[in-house]
């Protein structure tokens, strides 16, 4: 097995309220800055964000809370930040084979007792003898698979046991599932179109995303009103809202924009050459502008790029590509983009940083209105 290789987490966008990476000073920061919790010694292997506060779990499995929420406890195998709800998933505190699930208030600094706490136990401990599976993924999906935490009463709500969750991430009023088998699920509010199935309707049950059936996804992801999904092959689809450009679609009010601003920004083309100003259709005319896509839409990446991992913000989109280069793309008024400046982009644009730094970017998670990125050292590259 390879060898694991030894990064650093970087930080940028909104941190008014003194989260990570940012000082206190400042409200925002536009250029990826290293995590001032790792200059401490804080070996950080996950991260997740709410608006106020950002959660950090370390690989000794100590969480550490930045921002308007602070306080830090040890034992802890997750954590998902919420604005009403701290979820952390740590050792059990029985002889038994479960782990603990605990849910705090934010402003409790982790001292006391939790709102209320459950035993969960893994799924490959409640069906012996099923063979290697594939292990569900991270908070807000328990270990179980069965359940999920949402930051909205019920706390802890059932999935059927047929849909074998393997993944799920929750948007502002929806949620995305991917199973097993690489299907992709969606329920919960549908206005802006951000559960894919071609109406504004909402669904109160999990649906099979129809559009997508068959093709074998790797990754979901669920923003404000958007989503993103990765497939095995390394292509994007992506479909609901896109009032700041998160869909790499053509808006309005960014062309509006780009009559008094300019970005500094790396848009490409396919060939490689960078782009300023407007998207053009392919006879010169500017493409029609979108505000709602209900339908998954395939996005191409500059450069035939193929994609590995995404995440999503409120309005704000983020992809890593095979080759370790991380492309953003939507709203960026606190720098979430990460391309030194506050402009919003309806097309993928790389973020040069990691780049000229021979950074290769391992992963992403977006808070709602910032973004965090594992990146390891290029020279170290030779095993993954």
């Amino acid at each position: 097995m390879a060898e694991e290789r030894p990064g650093s987490w970087f930080g940028f966008g909104f941190c008014g309220f003194g989260q990570a990476p940012g000082s206190g000073r400042g409200r925002q920061v536009h250029s990826p800055e290293r995590l001032r919790a790792q200059d401490a010694g804080t070996d950080v292997c996950s991260v997740s964000a709410s608006w106020s506060y950002t959660a950090f779990v370390s690989r000794a499995g100590r969480v550490q809370l930045s921002g308007s929420a602070g306080g830090a406890a040890d034992g802890c195998r997750d954590a998902w930040a919420s604005e009403t709800l701290l979820v952390v998933l740590r050792d059990g505190r029985g002889p038994g084979p479960g782990v603990e699930l605990q849910a705090w208030a934010p402003g409790s600094a982790l001292r006391g007792e939790p709102l209320w706490a459950q035993t969960v136990v893994p799924e490959a401990k409640r069906e012996e003898g099923t063979g290697a599976e594939t292990p569900a993924g991270p908070l807000p999906l328990l270990p179980c698979a069965r359940a999920y935490v949402s930051p909205r009463p019920p706390f802890c709500r059932p999935l059927a046991p047929e849909l074998r969750a393997r993944r799920l991430e929750l948007g502002t009023e929806h949620a995305l599932l991917l199973d097993e088998a690489g299907q992709v699920y969606s329920w919960g509010g549908g206005r802006h179109g951000q559960l894919g199935h071609g109406t504004l309707e909402a669904e109160l049950e999990p649906r099979l995303l129809e559009a997508l059936q068959g093709l074998p996804m790797a990754e979901v992801a669920a923003g404000g009103w958007h989503s993103v999904c990765v497939s095995e092959t390394g292509d994007i689809y992506i479909w609901g809202w896109n009032e700041s450009g998160q869909l790499a679609l053509p808006t309005r009010s960014l062309a509006e924009d780009r009559k008094t601003v300019t970005g500094e920004a790396t848009a490409l083309n396919e060939d490689g050459s960078e782009v300023k100003g407007p998207a053009r259709a392919e006879d010169g005319a500017s493409d029609p502008f979108i505000a709602v896509q209900p339908f998954p839409a395939l996005l191409d990446l500059p450069l035939g790029s193929d994609a590995v991992k995404a995440s999503c913000g409120s309005r704000h989109t983020a992809v890593v590509t095979r080759t370790g280069e991380l492309y953003t793309w939507g709203w960026g008024k606190y720098g979430q983009l990460g391309h030194k400046d506050t402009t919003s982009w309806d097309r993928p644009c790389r973020v040069d940083y990691f780049v000229d730094r021979q950074l290769q970017v391992m992963a992403v998670r977006c808070g709602p209105w910032n973004t965090y990125v594992y990146a390891v050292d290029k020279e170290k590259s030779s095993c993954i």
